[in-house]
């Protein structure tokens, strides 16, 4: 399987905990908003903190914070895996987008745009939840829908 974020070959169906990818985004929701109610000063920092945690996941899998507590704290406790076979690069693709905007908020807020700022950590943040209440990867669908660009480009 590839490394890359976003291969040119489709990497090996391998198994994805979903559950693991739910506790991502319960956090990025719980943190960002905890951030909000907080103020600025702590909003940006736990947008940053959260943006680099997604990042440490999506680069290193299994090393990112929100991971880490789901494999040692939240499944032993009885949370339960909901593994299915697939392609985790998608889900990859998704948390580099969102880390990214993220950071980009948290620098916007530590300035002081703080309408900028907000407006991109909501636009995570109702993603993720979209993606939580609904399984609709808003991220996963731009990366295949990019590969499929990439794939028909390569065809003329």
């Amino acid at each position: 399987m590839s490394t890359s974020v976003m291969s040119r070959t489709p990497a090996a169906a391998v198994p994805v905990d979903h559950r693991q990818l739910q506790v991502n985004q319960a956090a990025i929701v719980a943190l960002v908003v905890i951030g909000f109610v907080a103020g600025n000063g702590v909003g940006a920092v736990l947008t940053a903190v959260t943006g680099l945690s997604l990042a440490t996941g999506a680069l290193r899998p299994g090393s990112g914070p929100f991971q880490v507590l789901y494999r040692r704290v939240l499944r032993p406790a009885g949370l339960r895996p909901d593994v299915h076979t697939g392609d985790p690069a998608p889900h990859r693709f998704a948390a580099l987008m969102g880390s990214g905007v993220l950071l980009v908020a948290a620098l916007l807020l530590g300035l002081g745009a703080d309408i900028s700022g907000w407006g991109l950590v909501f636009i995570v943040v109702a993603l993720a939840l979209v993606n939580l209440l609904f399984g609709f990867c808003a991220g996963c669908f731009l990366y295949l829908q990019l590969g499929r660009l990439r794939a028909h480009e390569g065809m003329s």
